[in-house]
């Protein structure tokens, strides 16, 4: 019996509800290493930077606790990521409209066209390995994509 023989396999593994769990944390964290890599050379964010350009995209203004909270960290950690943010021109502060004791901080253009810049491409990267699927596999990926943001936002 060869090496290979003896070692598990994706589908073995995964036939339990902690062997799937150890096949996707694996396969997630793979994937999301790949897609880093494919960040244009020239972005030096941080991915935590993206994402924070991210949720400024999608949401709008939010305070430092709002960011924080969205991304799971403590405020002074995003304190310090916004900083940076601002210092590279990626985002800026200002008075909230309501409450004088809070700070709204905003994508700017220059944010924004970095991030969209940076998802293009490697949703392109992403998009070319799709193609190399069956349309079976596609279609099974489509199917799983709303499963897997709903556990992504589990708390």
């Amino acid at each position: 019996m060869s090496y290979a023989n003896d070692m598990p396999t994706v589908e073995r593994v995964a036939r339990t509800d902690a062997g799937l769990a150890s096949e996707l944390r694996f396969s997630v964290m793979r994937l999301r290493r790949r897609l880093a890599n494919e960040r244009h050379p020239d972005n030096k964010l941080s991915m935590n930077s993206m994402a924070v350009l991210g949720a400024l995209h999608l949401h709008g203004d939010l305070t430092i606790g709002e960011l924080a909270a969205r991304e799971r960290v403590q405020p002074p950690s995003m304190t310090r990521t916004v900083n940076c943010l601002e210092e590279g021109g990626f985002v800026t502060r200002r008075a909230h409209d309501t409450d004088g004791r809070q700070v709204l901080v905003a994508v700017t253009e220059s944010g924004r066209t970095t991030l969209l810049a940076d998802r293009a491409r490697r949703d392109e990267w992403l998009a070319q390995r799709l193609r190399a699927l069956t349309a079976d596999e596609r279609a099974v990926l489509r199917q799983a994509a709303p499963i897997l943001e709903r556990l992504a936002q589990k708390d």
